[in-house]
């Protein structure tokens, strides 16, 4: 079994999202399509995975030509495609979700379909509770679930699109292991990624895209300077940061207890500075994500006290954080960041002008101005559906209001490429030396480490430890985000 593209072509408008590009991927291969944000690999994978059609070109299977119109063709076909947020509906059992997609009667057996959940996740080694609810899962569990359903529906070619963004670190490690056994079973498995240790660690083969074109195809190993001279047409090297004075305390936790229906923060005691840089460290579901909205107004502490600059804003609302020089980036871009079916200008107009009146024309100059800025691969009257994930990071971060005395980030660089990312973190390092505290939540250690002045470790719904960067390494880190200490 190969599966074989000749001349794949997508344009969208003037844009060559796909530019010529064949490819050959032979069974029981574990291949890596590696680019920058925007190199058109997310839509030559949309392509492969029926959700949008080429303007040219052909896929075979197997030598059969397929003809792919929507992703039940292509399931039909033998070819699963697991996106950056794994396709669950929320509302929806873990059994429930199991069962989309089911081929034969209208009628669905569920005991039958629960038989077969427990058989598949149990050959996967993973496990599953099939009448929880999808939305109390986590995104490793999400994408568990999606592998094991979209296997049970036959795919023997499975495609993985920045599958590690937004999982833990042991989370990845299972992701991986469950990876390599399914290749090693004769699968198909395309890893998509932009992060170039990821795709030495796991692939077999590699090919690069730049600009909607195959710039090189290796097989692994080979020298990391070389995939990034190929992905970036240059040698990149990752800036420094540059040192700060930390001001005066911008915000204070006293005794605070917060709770958000899954997660128990008891005890919180925590003050910290202007021009500070927090990351906060744990395993997905540890308290990360409370502890950010709590400081963002999005819900308030059970008991204790919140202070911003001084200023009690214990019980105040979201609106009032806003107003008192605080932001917030979820890490649910189309969820909670961006309204889906509006343009880049139209967030801008939302954004940044009020009144009954809007001006469209200094509305489209301005998105077109964060546009060249963030490097965002779009025009002012492009949907945010239609970008990339890398793009729609971008997009977030060019709205982030100046002058803010608090910025809270869910997974700041979630999706991006290494350039995109450094020159990202640079724009925020600016605001820091303007006096901006920082508070990040991330999955990548190296990322935490290289950009916070202190770490908040947090396990089992409580704070572990505060610790200063400069004593930990990713070694001792990762004891800590386990629960211990490192002897």
């Amino acid at each position: 079994m190969a599966l074989e593209l000749r001349g794949i072509t997508k344009t969208y408008g003037t844009l060559r999202a796909n530019d010529d590009i064949d490819l050959t991927i032979e069974e029981g291969t574990l291949h890596g399509l590696l680019g920058e944000n925007g190199a058109g690999k997310s839509t030559l994978m949309k392509v492969v995975s029926g959700f949008i059609a080429a303007d040219s070109g052909e896929i075979t299977l197997d030598g059969q030509r397929l003809n792919l119109k929507s992703p039940q063709d292509a399931i039909e076909a033998g070819i699963g495609m697991l996106h950056q947020d794994p396709l669950v509906f929320l509302p929806f059992t873990v059994l429930d979700n199991f069962l989309l997609g089911s081929p034969g009667s209208t009628r669905l057996d569920r005991r039958e379909g629960e038989a077969e959940l427990a058989r598949m996740s149990g050959e996967l080694g993973f496990s599953f509770i099939p009448s929880r609810l999808a939305r109390t899962l986590t995104v490793g569990e999400r994408q568990q679930l999606e592998i094991t359903r979209l296997l049970w529906l036959g795919a023997r070619v499975l495609i993985f699109d920045e599958p590690t963004t937004g999982i833990s670190a042991n989370q990845r490690i299972q992701l991986f292991t469950t990876l390599r056994a399914l290749a090693e079973e004769g699968l198909i498995v395309i890893f998509v990624s932009h992060k170039l240790e990821e795709v030495e660690e796991l692939c077999d083969s590699v090919t690069v895209l730049r600009q909607g074109r195959v710039v090189g195809e290796a097989e692994m190993p080979i020298p990391p300077a070389r995939l990034v001279e190929m992905m970036f047409g240059k040698i990149f090297v990752e800036s420094d940061k540059p040192p700060a004075t930390l001001g005066a305390s911008v915000l204070d936790f006293g005794s605070c207890t917060i709770s958000d229906g899954t997660t128990h923060i008891e005890g919180l005691d925590l003050s910290i500075g202007a021009g500070e840089v927090i990351g906060l460290a744990g395993l997905e579901g540890s308290g990360q994500r409370p502890f950010l909205r709590a400081a963002a107004g999005l819900v308030g502490p059970d008991s204790g006290s919140i202070e911003l600059a001084g200023r009690d804003m214990t019980h105040s609302s979201y609106r009032d954080h806003l107003a008192a020089g605080v932001h917030y980036i979820p890490a649910g871009r189309l969820e909670e960041g961006l309204v889906q079916g509006l343009t880049i200008a139209e967030h801008v107009a939302l954004t940044e002008q009020s009144g009954f009146l809007i001006d469209w024309e200094e509305a489209d100059g301005a998105a077109q101005t964060k546009i060249e800025d963030y490097f965002v691969k779009g025009t002012p009257q492009s949907t945010v559906e239609s970008l990339s994930g890398g793009n729609q990071q971008r997009l977030l971060l060019s709205m982030t209001p100046p002058g803010l005395d608090l910025l809270l980030m869910e997974h700041p660089t979630r999706g991006l490429d290494v350039e995109s990312a450094d020159y990202i973190w640079q724009r925020l390092l600016q605001r820091r030396q303007e006096g901006t505290a920082i508070i990040f939540a991330s999955a990548d250690l190296d990322e935490l480490l290289r950009y916070s002045d202190r770490i908040i470790v947090f396990f089992g719904g409580s704070v572990f430890t505060v610790c200063d960067t400069a004593d930990q390494d990713g070694e001792s880190l990762g004891y800590l985000i386990g629960g211990k200490v490192r002897a």
